[in-house]
């Protein structure tokens, strides 16, 4: 098992290693078997290892594979370890299997490309880099894979760069993710400082022993990396960027937003949850910011054209209620709704990205329109995925994760009334953007004609995914369905369970709300972009529209607050000394090579009066010398 899990992350990287040095010199077949080899051979080997740690280790266990000593100097010891637990289980089951569909779906959606070998290459290094984070022993080698994917993000964001646009979204994610990130490295010295590891399992250990619940160490502690959490997982205040980051390719979007980087801030928290438990203020936080988050995502999601940005809005949204389970303690909860995300958002994605590249790169959803008899298996695909995003009560695995969500928002000790109702206000902000998504995107007039079928290697992921989101729910039931606990109870004995303070409250009747809140903003959405009432036209033209189109005027905040003063500082300091010398030394290189350039002119016989002198300059030099 050990061998097998040390391969998970490596092929990755491997197959990143051969495309991005030979990648050039072979074939676009080749390339497509090496690019999506390495990562569905690990995760046939997560299938093989994730059976053998189930029949093999404790519940509550854990395997430690030390493939060498990385750090040990001034007290700092770090291996670079992989731990496999029940927590890592999940998401690499995720990363390998989701990474793996998206790869087999980019062979045919970018198969025109230019940059082939590029692309699958990146791809290749951002599931190696994720792997690598949830695997992690240490919080320093976490921190590797944590910047890996922070670094692939850029990439993969600005692929087509030759576009001003792309470049500009690459960098604004590089740049506001590196907010959070210097929050968790400030947050990883602390904690070293403090305690003297980076080992999770002996970090954990150790706080719990020396610090009391409420200590200001653990606050701050707790606090930093929940800086970096935000950034990653595009969490206010932070959330700018993802919308943006849908300037790369569909395939891109899918593994972002569904199996890779915005999902490492949930992993983070929850790995260290014994650190959040020690800061009961900054676990009130992670709820609240979740909560806030979202419902103002949800609202600028109901706002959008592009249909690739009204997906990205979700993904904000829903990452959201993971925040609030891990706020109030469900951690387990959150991990669910993780793990059921990532099949219908990636399946949401694709199916959007098949839409897009059928109708020759057209991303406006007003321009569509019609496409239910067209693209009839896109279609019922999309369709499935958006039921599971609303969380259509029964038949859909989006219900069960956030049906969880919501009762513990409500039930769990350091949940309440509040958190609850952004919640249920949330599911009907979802499930009336989604469908307005769905109706304006399949029903009504055809608007623009699509070229032509997609091919298998688009619809298999699409039908595999489509399955996911119906059937995974089923392995957690609530109680008040059945005694199915499948999940919780593989990580139950790892994170703790939620402690409940409303046990009087009937879990049966919150859900019967849940679903009446489900289907009442599906029914809107009916109403409004279906019939198309007059309401919907005026309220598509309001003011307030374009405040939630504009997200909420985070990004001319940051504009005015941050961007434009250190243009404006850049601007008046440009003349400084610095760049006198800098200039100094370019012009001073300029003009040493037109006196040497002299030399290089063409005529045979300068040449060998130049070599002549010199042979004579160094044989009088050794004569008198």
């Amino acid at each position: 098992m050990k061998l097998l899990l040390a391969l998970i992350p490596i092929l990755p990287l491997l197959g990143f290693l051969v495309l991005a040095f030979f990648g050039r010199k072979l074939s676009r077949s080749l390339i497509a078997l090496i690019g999506t080899g390495s990562v569905g051979i690990p995760a046939v080997f997560t299938l093989i290892v994730g059976s053998m740690f189930l029949t093999s280790v404790p519940s509550g266990g854990a395997t430690v594979v030390k493939l060498w000593e990385w750090l040990n100097t001034g007290g700092l010891s770090a291996d670079i370890s992989l731990r496999l637990d029940a927590l890592s289980l999940v998401f690499i089951f995720v990363i390998t299997f989701v990474g793996f569909l998206i790869h087999i779906y980019s062979v045919e959606f970018m198969a025109e490309d230019e940059g082939y070998s590029r692309f699958f290459a990146y791809m290749n290094l951002f599931v190696s880099s994720m792997l690598i984070l949830v695997l992690a022993d240490n919080l320093l080698l976490l921190y590797l894979g944590w910047e890996g994917v922070g670094l692939c993000s850029y990439l993969l964001i600005g692929f087509w760069y030759k576009e001003p646009e792309n470049g500009y979204a690459a960098r604004k994610a590089f740049i506001v993710t590196r907010v959070g990130d210097v929050a968790m490295i400030i947050g990883l010295f602390l904690l070293f400082v403090n305690l003297g590891t980076l080992n999770i399992d002996q970090l954990m250990v150790s706080a719990s022993q020396k610090w009391a619940v409420g200590s200001p160490l653990a606050v701050w502690a707790a606090a930093l990396l929940l800086g970096g959490a935000l950034g990653k997982s595009a969490q206010l205040p932070l959330q700018t960027w993802l919308p943006d980051a849908m300037a790369g390719p569909s395939p891109v979007s899918a593994l972002i937003h569904a199996a890779t980087m915005v999902t490492a801030g949930v992993y983070l928290i929850a790995r260290t949850h014994v650190l959040f438990a020690l800061a009961p203020a900054v676990q009130t936080a992670v709820a609240i910011i979740g909560a806030i988050t979202l419902v103002v995502a949800g609202f600028s999601a109901l706002a959008q054209h592009d249909l690739k940005r009204v997906l990205a809005y979700s993904t904000i949204s829903q990452i959201g209620y993971m925040f609030l389970a891990l706020g109030v303690g469900a951690w387990s909860a959150a991990i669910f709704h993780f793990m059921v995300h990532a099949f219908f958002k990636a399946l949401l994605f694709l199916a959007g990205g098949a839409v897009i590249l059928l109708l020759n790169e057209e991303h406006d959803i007003y321009k569509m329109g019609g496409l239910r008899k067209k693209l009839p298996l896109v279609y019922w695909t999309f369709l499935i995925g958006s039921a599971s995003l609303c969380a259509l009560p029964l038949v859909t695995a989006g219900f069960y994760s956030k049906d969880a969500i919501l009762w513990v928002s409500w039930s769990a000790d350091k949940g309440g009334t509040w958190l609850w109702l952004a919640g249920s206000v949330g599911a009907f902000v979802t499930s009336l953007y989604t469908f307005r998504l769905v109706f304006l995107t399949f029903f009504g007039e055809v608007k623009t004609q699509p070229t032509r079928q997609p091919g298998n290697l688009i619809a298999v992921p699409l039908v595999i995914l489509a399955a996911l989101s119906l059937l995974s729910g089923f392995i957690e039931l609530p109680e008040s369905m059945g005694n199915i606990h499948l999940f919780s109870n593989l990580l139950g004995p790892l994170l703790p369970a939620v402690q409940l303070s409303n046990e009087n409250n009937s879990e049966l009747l919150f859900q019967l709300l849940a679903s009446v809140i489900s289907l009442s903003g599906i029914y809107v959405a009916y109403l409004l972009y279906f019939k198309k009432s007059a309401f919907a036209e005026t309220f598509e033209k309001s003011r307030l529209i374009h405040f939630f189109y504009r997200g909420w005027g985070f990004d001319r905040l940051y504009d005015l607050l941050f961007v434009r003063p250190i243009v404006w500082l850049s601007e008046i300091d440009r003349n400084d000394f610095i760049d006198i010398i800098s200039r100094g030394i370019g012009r001073f290189t300029y003009h040493l090579n037109g006196l040497l350039s002299i030399l290089q002119n063409g005529k045979l016989r300068w040449y060998v009066m130049s070599l002549a002198l010199g042979i004579v300059f160094i044989l009088t030099l050794m004569i008198y010398l």
